[in-house]
């Protein structure tokens, strides 16, 4: 990208931290004029950041390329039909950017773009000899964040490589797994480059789909996402993901007094019940409905015919939250493959069936045929319990799993239906403890199946000319979540200290003043160093040094040379590391500046 001169640029540096500001990564891209807020989760990139912006692309753009990719550019505004033959609609829901346009014609701001991509291949890839095809793009997409906060870590518009792969086949040559291997080590490849501390972990698919799939989270205590890892190193995953080993449980213990029901008006959460009750959090449970529907009943719905449907019971102890995920995946993989859980609407879906909601105990199951009830072995236990009432404004003391539920022939499924938590077991059942931390997803990659082939009848001709579904791969990255990232994990009270890979400009050079010969000895090294392939500053300013070295510390250059008639004197220039291997720097022979920058 060459040379620049500071006063050729626009650089507006900050020594004040922007009120709105709150995690380090948001204030020092502020502060050192790489982006500008022009409204909620929308940033201006401005000269600095865009260069890092491009540094991080050319990573991203050289190893997926390596690694059999294709680029092409998708556009970003998308017909909605395509997202109604997905239901991704529905899934995601208002985060999606809805607009009508002069012809009545309802699209969408593309928050990723699996329909687009497929409706492509559909067009154009017929036989089974044109796959495999991996493709990705980096574009601007949109998501239209209830709270956009932390800066570019969660924006409304931002910049994402998405990559989508296509197969027959999920073994052997051209299969989906030797893609997604591929990925992960490019994605490796990119991240490591990146100059990023992360982590691999089982993650869920969530809105997106799919089969499998793992997160790239940076680690950072100010990230969003909850990673789990076992003490023992052997098993790591997102906190949606992360399974709890074995524990036992016992349904069948006595009652501990006779069931009492409680006045509990206007009470906030379990929380508050728990005080007013005197009972602990732990000592409580909390039952969450979901409707379900067969999914062979569904045309009977469209017909007009009553569907195969009914209700998920999930109970936990108080203190725990309910993981949807694993809800969802109990019900398909143990209870019956043709379940769905429901999730549009549901909690109005439960208040207009009589369910009481914030109230619901297990015992609502009692007498319902289309009940399934799903306890967590924390929750399945006996001794005391404080639930819900089945009834507005009330709870019971004195629960029983035996007398109120399995005596009046309701049967419990017990199973790991709850968000792991620092301290709970591996699911390896090795004797490990898992441990909690915080991350920021930079990358996510997704074994899709053949949810939108089929969804959008996307098939193609086998070798014995029989229509297969096509199989997808999903592999996303998001660029300025790098950048941010990067900066969280590398700056200190003075400001920024950019991996040497990402960072704005490879060397930045300080005259104390851009006159005389250390005008002469600065453009002189400007060029060398240019044609040696760095990228260079030049801080050309009529400024006092003091304010030049701290706007240097503050944007984070990895190099930082000094000219000044004390070091011109001894045919020097200073050599500042801004990662501090130099100390408060070294005193360079000037012929020798382009090598010491270089090696």
């Amino acid at each position: 990208m060459g040379a620049m001169k500071w006063s050729q640029t626009l650089i507006p540096t900050s020594r004040q931290v922007p009120a709105e500001a709150v995690v380090p990564s948001h204030q020092l891209m502020l502060r050192a004029g790489l982006i500008r807020s022009i409204g909620a989760g929308l940033y201006d990139y401005l000269p600095l950041g865009l260069r890092v912006l491009q540094r991080v692309m050319n990573i991203v753009r050289e190893e997926m390329n390596s690694a059999g990719a294709s680029e092409l550019l998708l556009p970003a505004l998308i017909p909605m039909e395509f997202y109604a033959q997905t239901k991704r609609d529905i899934d995601y829901g208002d985060n999606l950017f809805k607009l009508t346009d002069r012809h009545g014609r309802s699209s969408a701001l593309g928050p990723t773009h699996e329909e687009v991509i497929t409706e492509l291949m559909k067009a154009y890839v017929t036989s089974y000899r044109q796959l495999p095809l991996n493709l990705y793009q980096i574009q601007t997409k949109y998501r239209d964040e209830f709270r956009p906060r932390f800066g570019v870590l969660r924006c409304r518009e931002f910049l994402m490589k998405d990559a989508y792969s296509f197969h027959v086949e999920v073994e052997g040559p051209g299969g989906l797994n030797g893609t997604y291997d591929r990925m992960y080590a490019a994605y490796c490849r990119i991240f490591d480059r990146c100059g990023l501390n992360y982590s691999i972990v089982e993650a869920e698919s969530g809105p997106i789909g799919g089969s499998a799939s793992h997160e790239f989270m940076c680690n950072s205590p100010v990230g969003e996402d909850t990673i789990l890892k076992s003490d023992k190193g052997n098993y790591a995953a997102n906190v949606e993901k992360c399974a709890i080993g074995d524990r036992p449980h016992d349904l069948s213990g006595p009652p501990t007094g006779e069931l009492t029901k409680v006045h509990t008006p206007n009470l906030p959460g379990i929380e508050g019940v728990s005080d007013f009750l005197k009972v602990k959090p732990n000592r409580m449970l909390k039952t969450i409905v979901w409707p379900w529907m067969a999914e062979t009943s569904r045309a009977r719905e469209e017909a007009g015919s009553a569907p195969d449907a009914g209700w998920v019971i999930a109970v936990v102890c108080g203190h725990h939250d309910v993981n949807e995920g694993k809800v969802r995946d109990i019900l398909r993989q143990r209870i019956d493959r043709s379940l769905t859980l429901q999730r549009e609407d549901s909690e109005a879906a439960a208040r207009a069936a009589g369910f009481a909601i914030g109230y619901v105990s297990p015992a609502a199951a009692v007498g319902k045929s289309d009940c399934i009830l799903i306890a967590d072995p924390d929750a399945a236990q006996g001794g005391f319990w404080a639930t819900g009432a089945d009834e507005m404004d009330h709870h019971v003391k004195h629960f029983n799993w035996k007398r109120d539920v399995l005596d009046r022939g309701v049967q419990v499924h017990v199973a790991d239906i709850r968000n792991a938590m620092d301290g709970d077991p591996s699911p390896l059942n090795d004797g490990g403890i898992l441990c909690a931390s915080k991350g920021i997803e930079v990358g996510h990659v997704f074994k899709l199946g053949a949810k939108y082939s089929d969804a959008m009848g996307f098939a193609v001709l086998d070798e014995k000319q029989q229509k297969r579904s096509v199989i997808m791969g999903c592999y996303g990255i998001g660029i300025g979540r790098i950048i941010a990232s990067a900066i969280e994990m590398n700056h200190d009270e003075n400001g920024i200290v950019w991996p040497a890979s990402i960072a704005p400009f490879d060397a930045l050079i300080t005259p104390i003043k851009y006159e005389g010969e250390a005008r002469e000895v600065t453009d002189r090294l400007e060029a060398q160093l240019t044609a040696a392939g760095l990228d260079v500053l030049v801080d050309d300013r009529d400024e006092r040094p003091g304010p030049k070295f701290k706007d240097a510390d503050l944007i984070g250059i990895p190099i930082r040379l000094t000219i000044g008639d004390k070091a011109l004197a001894q045919g020097c220039v200073e050599m500042v590391k801004r990662d501090g291997s130099l100390g408060k720097g070294e005193m360079v022979k000037i012929e020798e500046v382009v090598a010491r920058c270089t090696r």
